[in-house]
């Protein structure tokens, strides 16, 4: 049997640092070079996804018989991929019974295990990228970094934080307590780490292994057994993952059974079922509010959500006016608005702003966007590496709903040589204040909303108190007045979410780093609990304790 632990202690040291400390790490490489993962990395990765195509994938899984299909890329062809499928309460027995021996193992050899199957994922990140890229519709680029390395920052980041927890606690003390004259109370005292159950995690179209991996490896790396739900249209990256963990788990002489692979349809889903048996007592879900909320009123276990909220920007002043119009530009085109973290409304006053080319009115600072937009997406080639594709055709319907609820300053429309992707680019929608119906609920996709506020005081109330009925993960500021920007930060922060103030060039406010960003606060609408924190992970285990006298 492999000793993991030995051989991922530095890093399990350097992780745990690195979440004191808060300042960048990474120890996967970001950037999909061959000089870093090998020459030939890129071919091999594409050629290993070609080679998944029009065939089933098999990886040991109990089964019925019954396999399950119909994963269509966004970018035009049928991957025509096939998963055996099993029934809910086998699946969920199953897993059960693996969870033995693992929850019996020390926190030490379960973080070894742990970034073992991170390693072996950080290998495969090409092939995983073009699984990311064929389900989801991000472009390469995102699908790579997203879908690779900084999935597997966040999943580190989660065993970093359980194993530091964990660990915290002695595994052995000697108990003594003075009696006056008589002797001592001696007792020995030990703890065990004890799993709570099996969890269950629920994968989300859109990121399928960023969402994912956090609960997926918080839940294993504590001792529970792992049921990973992904969507139906995006199965093969956390298909391959699974894979790629029970390999990890037979070769250190695990059942494999602690991680398996539930598929259903959009037809019969089976999320509900899997959800409620008695067993399952943590659950982490990406998805939209109306399923989260069903969730907490359902399940008795641990819920953990990340939900849909309304991301917003308040704009008060600039002193780089062109800069700033490129970064919101940037932030609304990025994955056609697809993101958990894109600014939905943007609030200006209604007067206008001071910038480094003079008085701005409303007008011309929503033209301004709109004509960043233009510039950005003008080249088809740079359009098709920022937008990626629609990965649910519903999305352009929604665009169509968006037209009738305002003044459109730059309308949505198709890319140039898309071919087969289904694309579109962002809708910007100008509205006042007042028109809450329009912007007061998240439309996901590429649609914005330019909003004319009172003041920029009533610019900032406003999109504070949207935060804090509607939910956000994020929160933009533009300004040069330090009152203001100390006023906004005081009316965000009891909001929870995560204010960014002046961005400019290529840091987005989408952006969230592993190890120094908490992603979601747990203190809004949009979601429960934060990626990743020591609450994030306290609650996936128990301790008991054993108690011996000392004569």
């Amino acid at each position: 049997m492999s000793d993991f632990f030995a051989k991922h202690q530095t890093l399990l040291a350097d992780a745990v640092a690195a979440t004191d400390s808060r300042g960048y790490w990474s120890p996967y490489p970001e950037a999909p070079s061959g000089r870093i993962y090998g020459e030939t990395a890129r071919d091999d990765g594409a050629a290993a996804f070609e080679a998944l195509k029009n065939a089933l994938f098999d990886m040991g899984q109990p089964t019925n018989g019954d396999v399950v299909g119909g994963e269509h890329s966004p970018f035009g062809p049928e991957l025509n991929i096939s998963y055996p499928a099993e029934d809910a309460k086998v699946l969920i027995d199953t897993v059960k019974d693996a969870m033995i021996s693992w929850g019996q193992a020390s926190p030490e050899v379960r973080a070894g295990i742990c970034c073992e199957i991170l390693e072996r994922l950080n290998r495969r990140s090409f092939e995983i990228a073009n699984a990311v890229m064929h389900t989801t519709g991000q472009a390469f680029m995102m699908a790579f970094q997203a879908g690779g390395p900084h999935a597997q920052d966040r999943a580190l980041e989660a065993v970093a934080y359980a194993y530091k927890e964990m660990t915290r606690i002695p595994d052995a003390v000697r108990w003594e307590k003075p009696q006056g004259k008589y002797d001592p109370i001696r007792i020995d005292k030990s703890w065990r780490i004890i799993p709570r159950g099996v969890a269950l995690v629920v994968g989300c179209a859109t990121f399928p292994t960023w969402n994912a991996y956090p609960g997926l490896f918080a839940s294993l790396v504590t001792g529970n057994g792992v049921l990973v739900k992904p969507h139906p249209n995006a199965r093969l990256p956390l298909a391959i993952t699974v894979e790629i963990g029970r390999e990890v788990l037979a070769e250190a002489g695990f059942d494999p059974n602690l991680l398996l692979l539930a598929v259903d349809t959009v037809e019969e889903p089976v999320t509900k079922l899997l959800a409620c048996e008695e067993c399952v007592k943590i659950i982490d879900f990406t998805g939209s509010s109306a399923f989260g909320q069903w969730l907490r009123e359902h399940v008795e276990g641990s819920v953990y959500t990340e939900e849909s909220g309304l991301n917003t920007i308040v704009i008060s002043g600039t002193d780089n006016f062109k800069a700033m119009c490129q970064n919101i530009a940037f932030s609304l085109s990025l994955y056609s608005g697809q993101m958990c973290t894109t600014p939905q409304n943007i609030f200006i006053p209604d007067q206008g702003i001071e910038t480094d080319l003079g008085h701005k009115s409303f007008d011309d600072v929503a033209s301004g966007i709109g004509e960043a937009i233009d510039w950005l997406l003008g080249n088809p080639d740079r359009a098709m590496g920022v937008l990626g594709a629609i990965h649910n055709p519903d999305i352009l319907d929604r665009i169509d709903e968006a037209r009738a609820l305002g003044d459109i300053i730059r309308d949505s429309g198709p890319v140039e040589g898309a071919g087969e992707a289904r694309m579109a680019t962002p809708i910007l929608v100008a509205v006042d204040a007042v028109d809450e119906e329009a912007y007061m609920e998240e439309r996901f996709g590429p649609i914005a909303f330019v909003i004319r506020a009172a003041s920029i005081e009533d610019a900032i109330a406003r999109s504070a108190e949207s935060v804090e009925l509607g939910g956000a993960i994020t929160a933009g500021l533009y300004a040069t007045d330090e009152a203001v920007i100390d006023q906004a930060i005081d009316a965000f922060a009891p909001t929870g979410v995560n204010l960014s103030v002046n961005l400019l060039g290529s840091y987005l406010v989408n952006q969230s780093a592993a190890f120094s960003d908490f992603h979601v606060s747990g203190a809004n609408p949009a979601g429960n609990a934060s990626l990743t924190d020591s609450a994030y992970v306290a609650n996936r285990f128990r301790v008991a304790a054993v108690r011996r006298m000392i004569a």
